[in-house]
């Protein structure tokens, strides 16, 4: 491995994430151990002084009941055993001059010669002699007698050292497995819990190459770095369908739009070649008026559905009387539907109010009422009704004319697409794509209902915009 590929390496975050795994998993050891070790130092510490406590209790309770020259033939019969058990026994008279003296075996060279200058008063009290050599110490416990005789017994602490010394050595040891597991395992776990991280900068990757479908691997774990990469997989999927709705329309807009066009350049064309008057002059820039006419409306369109699609859409919310704003479009189409022998129908509402944008709205209601008109049949009704449903706006739209197919009803509401293209009937295709947009928008929703040769309904559906009527 390069130095540079090395350094690159320690800036990762799982190399980090190692390093402070390691270094928490062997702290977390370390200080378990200290605590252990200080836990058995101060139990074998505790259990000796016990022991030496034993051992001078046992000797002051032979003292009381059998004398102090019992005491002392026991002590002197004791003698091997005492030095071979690593016992300090020293019975000295009221003046503090040695009488006894058992010491252990790796205690012969200490001077005792303190233990004679020091002052035994009533009570038990504590005595240390450290060796010169090492730090080996030697604890006595003295105490007085009835007759004034001074009785210590001690006992060193090199078997306490030794063994604490081997714990030690045990310790050191297990720490380099203790050590080597815990990099392993903090690497395992660091490159384990970034493997999602890595799946999803590898899918950037491809995707920054052009291929649009790659998706992030999910290992269905239910953590927050599968939350992660199902949101992230949601929105590559949207973006990509999004893409796929901009190219479609981008095909269909140059599609609507190469007609009109060569509709207009046509009507100039043959303008020029004749040898027009006035009035095939006015004709023909008449024609084109009405193709450029229908080239803004649907660019204003498509404008209108991205700014309601992308939420950036200005909604004026304002008390609005609903029974005069559907009167108002059912007047204007009243003649339409007259022309083409259909008859609209609105039914009583009674008072009704309700806060939204009485322009936005009034565009999805004539769409509907286009539609309805538009692909209705003669002698036919087309019925709007508007009530309030706790608290909801509810408009419906209800025709008996060809209907929709089955198939086709997921897709009437994308932009630019038309169920029946071979129909004779004039559109952009743009109209139910805005009706889904500006009531999206006001956060409501469409229901559809259609069969082919009964008709069609449409429901619009505004929650929470009805208001109470004052009385």
């Amino acid at each position: 491995m390069s130095l540079r590929r090395l350094r690159n390496f320690t800036r990762t975050t799982a190399f980090r994430l190692t390093i402070w795994y390691s270094s928490i998993f062997v702290s977390s050891s370390m200080i378990l151990f200290l605590i252990a070790y200080l836990l058995l130092s101060s139990i074998v510490k505790e259990q000796d002084r016990k022991i030496i406590e034993l051992k001078i209790n046992e000797y002051a309770l032979m003292e009381r009941a059998k004398g102090l020259k019992t005491l002392l033939e026991e002590i002197r019969q004791e003698y091997k055993s005492n030095k071979a058990a690593g016992f300090f026994v020293r019975v000295a008279d009221s003046s503090n001059r040695t009488l006894i003296l058992t010491t252990p075996p790796h205690f012969k060279r200490i001077d005792y010669s303190p233990l004679e200058n020091e002052n035994v008063t009533k009570g038990d009290h504590w005595l240390f002699l450290k060796k010169k050599d090492d730090d080996d110490t030697l604890e006595i416990k003295s105490r007085r007698l009835k007759d004034g005789y001074i009785l210590q017994i001690g006992k060193g602490s090199e078997e306490r050292e030794d063994l604490l010394e081997h714990f030690r050595e045990i310790f050191a040891i297990i720490t380099i497995p203790v050590v080597l597991i815990a990099i392993s395992t903090g690497a395992f776990l660091a490159f384990r819990s970034l493997r999602p991280i890595r799946d999803l900068i590898n899918t950037v990757r491809e995707i920054d190459l052009g291929r649009m479908d790659s998706r992030v691997p999910s290992y269905k774990t239910g953590d927050e770095l599968d939350e992660l990469v199902r949101l992230f997989n949601n929105m590559l999927q949207r973006i990509q369908s999004l893409i796929n709705g901009m190219r479609q329309s981008l095909d269909y807009v140059a599609h609507d739009l190469r007609t009109p066009i060569t509709r207009m350049r046509a009507v100039i064309e043959g303008t020029l070649q004749d040898d027009p008057d006035k009035a095939a002059l006015r004709e023909a820039l008449m024609d084109c008026a009405e193709e450029s006419e229908r080239i803004s409306s649907m660019l204003n369109t498509l404008m209108d559905i991205s700014e309601a699609e992308s939420g950036v859409m200005n909604l004026k919310r304002e008390e609005v009387d609903v029974w005069r704003l559907i009167s108002g479009i059912v007047e204007l189409y009243q003649y339409i539907g007259e022309e083409k022998g259909i008859k609209i129908k609105l039914m009583p509402t009674g008072a009704l109010k309700a806060r939204i944008d009485k322009v936005r709205m009034r565009q999805v209601l004539a769409n509907l009422m286009d539609n309805a008109i538009k692909y209705g049949i003669r002698g036919t009704k087309v019925i709007i009704e508007a009530r309030c449903h706790n608290s909801d706006l509810e408009i419906t739209v209800t025709d008996s004319g060809k209907g929709i197919d089955e198939k086709d009803i997921p897709r009437i509401f994308d932009k630019l697409y038309r169920a029946d293209r071979n129909s004779s009937e004039k559109g952009l295709g743009l109209g139910l794509s805005l009706v889904k947009a500006v009531v999206t928008a006001h956060g409501g929703r469409v229901e559809v209902s259609s069969r082919l040769g009964k008709g069609s309904s449409f429901k619009v559906i505004l929650p929470g915009t009805c208001l109470p009527i004052d009385t």
